[in-house]
């Protein structure tokens, strides 16, 4: 493996690290503001502020965004209604369910919905055929978060 793909993927484990970390950490917001859309929206804030100062210092001047008018309106709104969606159920399932569970689980679902957009080549994507090693590796790992959620 060459020190950029070393690189890519251990910046791939931190980012998935970080991920475990925001439900337990916005939980525990929701519960001191006492109520987690509260804490969502708080989260959103810090991430909205956080990009905002990133595209400042290293997308200014080359952003389009006279574009936006032209696009359809899942692609303006959908990631940002799907990243509140998965933030607020993440801080609302995690004391609930516990972190494993949750991170298991979803990436599960995620595996999930990946082979539905392959398969169907959704948002422009390559389409690619089912397969039995893919089906079945994601139902490993479905199997896999029912275990580590039940046992």
């Amino acid at each position: 493996m060459s020190g950029s793909a070393v690189l890519l993927t251990l910046v791939a484990l931190i980012a998935g690290g970080m991920i475990a970390m925001q439900g337990p950490i916005n939980a525990e917001l929701a519960a001191r503001l006492g109520h987690p859309v509260s804490a969502a929206f708080w989260s959103f804030c810090v991430g909205t502020t956080v990009l905002a100062l990133v595209v400042f210092l290293f997308a200014r001047g080359s952003t389009d965004f006279g574009a936006l008018r032209s696009m359809p309106l899942y692609m303006v709104i959908g990631g940002g209604m799907l990243g509140a969606v998965y933030v607020l159920a993440n801080l609302v399932l995690a004391p609930k369910i516990g972190v494993a569970a949750l991170m298991s689980l979803a990436i599960a679902g995620q595996l999930a919905a990946a082979l539905i957009l392959d398969r169907f080549g959704l948002f422009d994507l390559v389409q690619r055929e089912l397969s039995v090693g893919r089906v079945s590796g994601v139902m490993l790992v479905l199997v896999g978060a029912l275990m580590v959620r039940m046992l």
